[in-house]
């Protein structure tokens, strides 16, 4: 699996996993709210901040849908006026990256048309998100693949044959750098639906691209276990407080749980390490604390060890517990005293 880099950073197994934190339309329309998102998710850690760049206009027609899932967070509502409220203007793009790249954030975003990757290619972005829905959209992938820069895109409600296509024509495009992501496009997703060990299979079937989780699940419970399983980038959906409410609210994280998702994420890559038997260096001097055959009695030159004059107890500092039975019945040497580690000398 290659490892590359987007902006300053490394991504690949081989490097701490890659934290996104996805603004969606949780700023409200209030750009000084997105602001402070970008300020807090810097503070909490997180790597990059990611935008959405389209319209209404450019993802639907006024009109077109009503949302009539009883058990979507948006039932009810018409789609285009949906999209209306959760856009980010695109006059906003430009404070917010540079607030990011003011805390050492990477700043990019996921564009939904190709007007908005000529936009983007106007801020320089280091790297373009296509999300689940859109990895189907050729043309936008082929736009995409020929500005030469890496590309994050996000696996949801697609099926296998259809992710191969995409990273086929990214591939054929000119996408030399390609990250897949694990998603369920449920929102929010539970973790029985969120089948985390596609991730590794995923490492195996496109073996050139880093895999990661785009999660749509509560807490971090799920990232720390996609990490685990060979993820190397997490986007998550971050908002201030969910009390406040937005379109994505519900299945954000806050600042706190942005966090401590840096922190186990990163925890857990640490821990996977390599294949390890044997005593460890660190280990060395816990080995005093493995039990050992001490005696237990006061005992004479001469007379039999016994299951009361001796014991297998810690520390480590006698003959190891493996000659216990061996050594029941056979005389003391010399007089010992309770206390004593057992060694062959004793015998």
């Amino acid at each position: 699996m290659s490892t590359f880099s987007i902006g300053s950073r490394l991504i690949g197994p081989d490097q701490p996993p890659f934290i996104i934190a996805e603004l969606s339309g949780n700023h409200n329309q209030d750009l000084e709210r997105g602001l402070a998102i970008v300020d807090a998710v810097a503070a909490a850690g997180a790597h990059a901040i990611k935008l959405q760049t389209y319209t209404a206009d450019t993802m639907t027609l006024p009109g077109a849908f009503r949302i009539d899932d009883p058990n979507s967070l948006w039932y009810g509502r018409e789609l285009h006026e949906l999209y209306q409220e959760a856009y980010t203007p695109w006059d906003w793009h430009q404070p917010l990256f540079e607030r990011a790249k003011s805390h050492g954030m990477l700043a990019f975003s996921s564009p939904f048309d190709e007007s908005a990757v000529d936009f983007l290619e106007t801020l320089d972005v280091p790297a373009y998100k296509i999300a689940s829905f859109e990895n189907t959209d050729w043309p936008l992938l082929r736009r995409v693949a020929a500005t030469g820069k890496p590309v994050i895109m996000s696996t949801g409600a697609s099926t296998l044959a259809e992710v191969a296509e995409a990273v086929a024509v990214l591939r054929e495009a000119g996408c030399k750098d390609l990250v897949l992501l694990k998603c369920t496009s449920t929102y929010p997703a539970t973790p029985q639906n969120t089948n985390l060990r596609t991730i590794p299979h995923f490492a195996q079937l496109f073996p050139e691209s880093p895999v990661g989780l785009s999660d749509h699940t509560m807490g971090v419970g799920a990232a720390v276990a996609a990490v685990a399983l060979g993820a190397c980038v997490i986007e998550k959906h971050v908002t201030l407080r969910r009390a406040d409410g937005g379109v994505d609210s519900a299945f954000s994280l806050e600042p706190e749980e942005v966090a401590a998702l840096v922190t186990e994420t990163e925890r857990a890559w640490q821990a996977l390490g390599q294949i390890q038997y044997g005593v460890q260096r660190a280990e060395e001097k816990s080995r005093l604390y493995k039990r050992s055959i001490y005696v237990a009695q006061d005992i004479r030159a001469g007379e039999p060890f016994t299951s009361e004059n001796i014991r297998v107890v810690r520390p480590g500092l006698g003959l190891p517990p493996r000659y216990y039975e061996p050594l029941l019945g056979k005389p003391a040497r010399q007089d010992l005293r309770a206390g004593t580690p057992l060694t062959w000398e004793m015998l």
